[in-house]
């Protein structure tokens, strides 16, 4: 194989080759008119190597219609690769199983005990991926990696989980080296909020949006930040704990030590407390959310004032970051306009005029789903394209050679 010089035309036809598989890859399918204006290529230079693309396999080319006229759509070929999402949450296991064209395969969710030990359940979520691979009739060798997400902050260099009310027997481990060792496949790890977010931004109420934040109110809260499409991590990997914002100095005490913070006032284990006395020591936020919207007075009531709450916090976000568009997350974006016209009220009140202006405050589109479809995403995101090309035959692409 001969060796590739920088600036040669062996070396900028590779470069052209992965911007288009990488375009593809994040979109799940696209036109090549799309492929022209996400890449920056010419028309002519997308069809010649769309066309070197379908020849080796890497890519289908089906007939679609765009704008009422014709088109072809591109997307990863079916058999070019598997990636595997598992999310685990505080009651809940779900794993997927998808193709590189965006195409999911199998799911499925077990419930989880909260005190579970890490090791107790990964070994879970290595038989629930083993089975659903297997009843699915794929290769494991077509697998090319899983996304982990896990609810609390990822130490983004070590992978390492830290202090975690949700899932208290997993603070310290590495689940994302200790699943890689399960499975024999590269593992990508982040939080569940991230991964609402990439989960929304590909799949659901985010498509289209290159800036925006994914708001998870559960058992804590948390932000999902995409920036110029780009989930944003921080150097310790615990950008967008709004959660932890100070409403009120004199206010709750909160896990974190401060008083007052955004979560004390939103989350479940703060805000059901208020209507046990009429609703029973069960209740759920799903259950709560419910009987709002059957008309239930105090259950409105409470789901207004967190709305109002969270609205505050996500106008610091709009003075920081001024994002296009926020997506909320959890059982509570259920409640529709009970919560999400509050959370606007708040905003304009709260926020620079002209990045309230700007802002859309919609629910999520994909439920329960958002975080394991997020995983699914973050391997996609990851994986580099090398691989995929290396696959084209030297007859196809002798450039490559």
């Amino acid at each position: 194989m001969g060796v590739e010089t920088p600036g040669s035309q062996s070396s900028l036809h590779r470069a052209n080759l992965e911007r288009v598989v990488r375009a593809v890859r994040m979109a799940g399918s696209l036109t090549q008119a799309e492929i022209a204006r996400t890449t920056g290529l010419s028309a002519a230079t997308v069809s010649n190597i769309v066309r070197e693309l379908k020849d080796g396999g890497t890519v289908e080319v089906t007939p679609t219609s765009a704008g009422g006229r014709r088109a072809r759509s591109v997307s990863l070929s079916g058999d070019a690769g598997v990636v595997v999402g598992v999310d685990f949450g505080h009651t809940h296991l779900r794993v997927a199983i998808g193709n590189l064209a965006h195409r999911v395969l199998a799911e499925d969710a077990e419930p989880l005990d909260v005190d579970a030990s890490a090791a107790q359940g990964l070994d879970r979520a290595e038989r629930l991926v083993r089975r659903l691979i297997e009843e699915a009739g794929i290769d494991p060798a077509k697998i090319v990696g899983v996304g982990l997400g896990v609810p609390g902050p990822i130490d983004v260099e070590s992978g390492t989980l830290g202090s975690t009310s949700i899932l208290p027997g997993w603070a310290g481990t590495n689940p994302r080296d200790d699943l890689a060792a399960r499975l024999g496949v590269p593992v990508h790890v982040d939080n569940d909020a991230n991964l609402g977010a990439l989960g929304e931004l590909v799949w659901g109420a985010g498509r289209g949006a290159a800036d925006l934040a994914y708001i998870k109110v559960a058992s804590g809260v948390g932000a999902g930040l995409v920036i110029n499409g780009q989930i944003y991590r921080g150097p310790g990997g615990t950008a967008g704990e709004i959660g932890h914002i100070t409403l009120d100095e004199s206010g709750p005490v909160c896990r974190c030590g401060n008083r007052g913070c955004l979560e004390t006032f939103t989350a479940a284990r703060y805000v059901l407390p208020l209507l046990h006395s009429a609703h029973g020591t069960d209740l759920t936020v799903a259950r709560m959310v419910q009987l709002a919207q059957d008309g239930d007075p105090g259950c409105r009531r409470v789901i207004g004032d967190v709305g109002r709450h969270i609205g505050s916090g996500v106008a610091n976000l709009c003075n920081l970051l001024n994002p296009r568009r926020i997506v909320l997350g959890g059982d509570l974006a259920e409640s529709g306009e009970l919560v999400l016209g509050p959370i606007r009220e708040s905003v304009s009140r709260y926020a620079i005029p002209s990045a309230a202006r700007q802002l859309e405050v919609v629910p999520g589109a994909l439920g329960g789903r958002a975080e394991v479809l997020g995983a699914l995403a973050l391997v996609l995101s990851e994986m580099g394209d090398s691989s995929l090309l290396d696959q084209l035959p030297p007859t196809v692409a002798p450039a490559l050679a």
